[in-house]
């Protein structure tokens, strides 16, 4: 099996240092691209050709949630991770809304960032409880005081949802993977996998970030 592909975009070379020696350290992983900003990232064919791309968020002559834009445009089968530090978490819900796959606090675990590498290359979404929750917490609550269509729209679609898919959207808000919401659930991996399936389907998410930041909007979690 070939080696996941990483890209690490940020303007500060320790850190790219930093993270390219840690993704080195696993057989699995390799790095094959660096920018140290949006623009330069976007203008890579390694980093285009990623499997997955680390993004900072705040970067001079372009920013994250852009580069995440453009980088789906060029490739709808990269993986992005936006990196942020908790006092920037609106940049990352943006960048999220932008096609992110997930994000992870910049003091995150190194086991943490490995394993959500691996996680949204196998087309999962990084949700860790330990600081999605009260990163989403912060940022949404204060949407959802204010009336929308969009909040309107979220609504609805939660609407559709049957009794077993509002149950599973709950659990994954709770950072639970298909294996621990089938133990939850008492029902199999597969049956999880289906219903995880029709709850994007009904939300018209496009991954389970989308999914848990809807539940989130509407206060249900």
């Amino acid at each position: 099996m070939q080696p996941i592909k990483v890209s690490i975009v940020d303007d500060q070379q320790l850190i790219r240092s930093g993270l390219s020696m840690l993704i080195s350290s696993r057989d699995d992983l390799t790095v094959t691209g660096e920018a140290s900003n949006g623009q330069e990232a976007v203008r890579s064919a390694h980093v285009r050709a990623a499997d997955v791309v680390l993004m900072d968020v705040r970067m001079p002559v372009m920013d994250g949630i852009v580069a995440t834009r453009a980088l789906l445009e060029h490739n709808t089968a990269v993986k992005i991770i936006v990196l942020t530090t908790f006092d920037l978490d609106e940049y990352a819900l943006d960048a999220i809304d932008a096609g992110a796959s997930g994000f992870l606090l910049k003091d995150a675990p190194p086991e943490q960032l490995l394993d959500a590498i691996t996680s949204v290359f196998h087309g999962d979404a990084v949700i860790a409880p330990s600081t999605t929750k009260r990163l989403l917490e912060h940022l949404v609550t204060p949407k959802r005081s204010t009336p929308s269509a969009e909040y309107d729209a979220d609504v609805a679609a939660l609407a559709r949802l049957t009794a077993r898919e509002r149950e599973v959207l709950e659990a994954m808000a709770q950072g639970l993977s298909n294996v621990e919401i089938a133990a939850k659930l008492f029902v199999s991996a597969t049956t999880v996998k289906t219903h995880v399936g029709k709850v994007l389907t009904k939300l018209g998410a496009r991954d389970r970030v989308q999914a848990v930041v809807l539940a989130y909007r509407t206060g249900i979690v």
